[in-house]
């Protein structure tokens, strides 16, 4: 539908809603409305609506909190371009279908027309200034009255679509904004910051402990050695014993919330999508991001894509997104990471509550509104929740199903243990949802952080908030092939070490900010997983040399000590296979379980190259720290396959679909 299709009064009949407005005596047109809705309404009479279809725009309206003219744009039938210009035209004013960056003053302040792209001040070279603005229809007749009382106003005034707006300012500040982002955390919040990969101090230490270590080694190898073993074997259990907690938790069934909202109005919910070379996901994307219950009049989906990924790009415009989704070019400058993008994206988000996807994700329709209900009722220092992520894709081959045993261990046992007893969360790269108000108070995504995710989640509980877990899922695909499994563990490996890093800048200070059990429990979750894969193959050494040694010589002649940690080695090595397992196996499904077969033998060759990766990452961290590792995506099937997980899964809502834990 086009404005104009359904003719109203004659022109010559127009704006009598105008002395509606200034007497206020009731609009005819407007019957049956409520007053917030008749000026709009007439307004939307005079471009040419028919009244059947304002009334039904207005129901929408009113069931969504938006406005009329807000649901009929969203609604896809009503061109944009075509609108503005009926608007002109009922105003008597030019339009102006693209706004030409070189007429903008750049500045800071006008970020804020990202968000509301009412009115743009322009400044053409051979011309007086003009202004453009986007006019709302329920000030249409009060526009219309001050341009007959100020005719010269029409010489100074253009009317363009708001989405030109918004476009021509992203050009506009385009450079400002990208150094602006790329540096903010470290201009303001430096501690925070992983732009600086060691201090000063650290490298000191660091030095002092790698040169005393060798000196000492060769000096006395023999007590060093088993020194450094104790340490080793120490630190490896005490990692161990927090998942072991995890694996014994209680598991308790929350009832989903939506119920909490089923009549209220919804606030605008933003979601953010980094693209990188992801041409071939855009239509099961798209297609995703359609499925969202969630009004399109209080959806702004922005698909961030690179400016020089045209093949990206061109995918995405090829399948027409509706008006509720932005493509969001981020020019070359700073670090080429996924947090640089989304931080420069960040300027233009609306909603008061934002999400984040990644290219190849497929959430749960209802992952919104559980979110948002959740965030109603939770307490206001909670800023974020992690929705679990389910992989597909687990038959595909035994990477895939250890690294899905891997994503169920974490995602529905162990964050939702951290969340229940308010413990600082390492959130997901995907399907966090935030309140947008308290995302932006932390600083946002730090641009030089390759984990942006664990680093966001450490900083949000430094600075007071706190994350939880929510239950509806998303699907997404692990990858199968070792080359490019290694090359995304190794990207999380890095950006681990630097939130480790950042964190023991000032290790007193990060204690008393997070409070001595949570620190407690960072070192085990972070600092812990480093050395738990990076001195995995060493723990290997320990027990194949202890029992060699142990059948080579009598068993009376035997330390006590060397049985000790032979003991621990074997219960760390073994024990955290059995625990892996076991966490993982708890949290699926019958069905999932089902499809594990023979595969998860792979574990302790899962472990030996986790355990490469850890190393690869320590050396690249050095080499190249903002180095960002991109992973290849492919499409899903069309048709899904019965023994796909999403199958089995879809109607996760169901109790006898649902782990034990509610957590798929």
């Amino acid at each position: 539908m086009q404005a104009g299709e359904y003719r109203g009064e004659p022109n010559g009949a127009a704006w009598q809603v105008a002395t509606v407005r200034s007497d206020g005596s009731k609009v005819a047109a407007g019957a049956g409305f409520s007053h917030a809705f008749q000026a709009e309404a007439q307004a939307l009479r005079q471009l040419g609506f028919s009244k059947p279809f304002i009334s039904n725009m207005a129901r929408r309206a009113r069931a969504n909190g938006s406005t009329i003219e807000q649901e009929l744009l969203a609604d896809g039938r009503v061109d944009e371009q075509v609108y503005y210009a009926a608007m002109a035209r009922l105003l008597g004013l030019p339009f102006m279908e693209e706004i030409p960056p070189d007429q903008i003053m750049d500045r800071t302040a006008l970020d804020v027309l990202l968000q509301r792209p009412a009115i743009l001040r322009l400044h053409a070279p051979d011309k007086a200034p003009l202004t453009a603005i986007a006019p709302e229809a329920r000030y249409l007749a009060d526009l219309a009255e001050r341009l007959v009382h100020h005719p010269m106003l029409k010489a100074a005034l253009v009317v363009t679509p708001a989405s030109s707006i918004r476009r021509s300012v992203w050009q506009a500040g385009a450079t400002r904004r990208v150094a602006s982002v790329s540096n903010a955390l470290f201009d303001e919040n430096p501690q925070h910051s992983a732009r600086i990969v060691m201090t000063g101090r650290q490298g000191f230490v660091a030095g002092a402990l790698l040169t005393g270590s060798a000196a000492a080694l060769l000096l006395a190898s023999g007590p060093v050695a088993l020194t450094l073993h104790v340490l080793l074997s120490s630190l490896y259990f005490a990692a161990m014993i927090l998942r072991l907690r995890a694996l014994f938790r209680p598991r308790r069934r929350e009832m989903l919330p939506e119920m909490l909202i089923a009549d209220d109005p919804l606030p605008v919910y933003s979601v953010l999508v980094a693209l990188y070379r992801e041409a071939p996901v855009a239509a099961q994307l798209i297609a995703a991001l359609e499925r969202l219950d969630w009004p399109r009049s209080r959806l702004d989906i922005k698909l961030v894509c690179e400016a020089d990924d045209h093949d990206t790009i061109q995918a995405i415009r090829k399948l027409r997104p509706g008006p509720h989704m932005e493509i969001i070019a981020v020019p070359p400058g700073g670090p080429r990471t996924k947090p640089k993008a989304l931080l420069y994206a960040l300027a233009g988000v609306r909603g008061d509550y934002l999400a984040i996807y990644d290219a190849e994700d497929r959430p749960h329709p209802g992952q919104l509104k559980e979110a948002y209900a959740r965030f109603r009722t939770a307490a206001p220092e909670v800023a974020c929740l992690q929705a679990p992520l389910i992989i597909t894709n687990m038959r595909t081959s035994c990477i895939s199903t250890v690294f899905a045993l891997e994503y169920a261990a974490l995602f529905r046992a162990l964050l939702p243990l951290l969340a229940r007893y308010r413990l600082p969360l390492p959130l997901g790269g995907t399907s966090n949802h935030f309140r947008t108000a308290a995302l932006r108070a932390a600083g946002g995504w730090d641009p030089y952080n390759v984990t942006e995710d664990a680093d966001l989640g450490m900083r949000l509980y430094r600075l007071g908030y706190r994350s939880e877990t929510i239950r509806r899922h998303t699907f997404e695909d692990a990858p199968t092939e070792a080359r490019v499994w290694i090359g995304q563990r190794t990207r999380w490996f890095k950006g681990w070490l630097q939130t480790w890093l950042v964190v023991m800048r000032d290790p007193g200070r990060a204690r008393r900010e997070m409070g001595t059990g949570a620190f407690i429990v960072f070192q085990l979750l972070i600092g812990g997983m480093l050395i738990s894969s990076l001195g995995h193959p060493a723990i290997l050494v320990f027990i194949i040399a202890s029992a060699v040694a142990m059948f080579q010589s009598p068993a009376e002649s035997i330390h006590p000590l060397k049985n000790l940690l032979f003991g621990v080695d074997a219960i760390n090595i073994f024990g955290s296979y059995t625990i892996f397992l076991g966490l993982g196996v708890s949290a699926m499904i019958e069905y999932e379980r089902r499809l594990l077969g023979w595969r998860w033998l792979a574990i302790p060759v899962y472990w030996m190259m986790v355990s490469y990766a850890a190393w690869r990452a320590a050396f690249e961290l050095k080499a190249k720290p903002f180095f960002w590792n991109k992973t290849p995506h492919e499409p899903r099937p069309v048709t899904v396959p019965a023994t796909d997980p999403a199958t089995a899964t879809a109607t996760a809502d169901q109790p006898d679909a649902t782990p034990e834990g509610g957590q798929a």
